[in-house]
């Protein structure tokens, strides 16, 4: 987990230390890591967007760029993490991509029912999995505009 004096721009929620890894290398391929953390389930995902439990004291205006979000997650889904996300007005215009291994048609339509605002199947190769997710980072945090709130 790295965090700065600046806001966060990525927050990466992924129970899979290799996973996380390899989105991570593919961020700092592209100069893009600078302010991410990584949590490692959807109850901590929570507490770090509404600053709760062990983020108690950050300052809940300070949302993320981009939330890059998988489905298959220890003790609370993705697609529950997902759904507080986008029904809370705290959260809800933070843009959360679904970065997955599942292909699943009923879990793409879910999370576009919830509001996802992509869903990308992860890519078995390591070359076009870092193709991707560094595509991925430079459209949400360079490319993109969000209102402002």
């Amino acid at each position: 987990m790295n965090q700065s004096s600046d806001a966060v721009e990525i927050l990466l929620v992924e129970d899979m230390a290799a996973d996380a890894e390899l989105t991570m290398v593919a961020l700092k391929k592209h100069c893009l890591i600078n302010n991410l953390v990584w949590v490692k389930d959807g109850p901590e995902a929570l507490d770090f967007l509404f600053a709760e439990g062990a983020y108690v004291g950050r300052n809940c205006a300070d949302q993320p760029k981009v939330v890059l979000l998988d489905l298959h997650l220890p003790r609370l889904s993705g697609i529950e993490v997902l759904r507080r996300i986008k029904t809370d007005e705290r959260t809800r215009l933070i843009p959360v991509v679904v970065l997955t291994s599942s292909k699943e048609e009923v879990d793409i339509e879910e999370c576009y029912r919830l509001g996802v605002n992509s869903y990308i199947a992860k890519p078995v190769s390591f070359d076009e999995f870092v193709k991707v997710v560094g595509e991925l980072g430079l459209y949400w945090l360079l490319l993109n505009r969000r209102p402002t709130e």
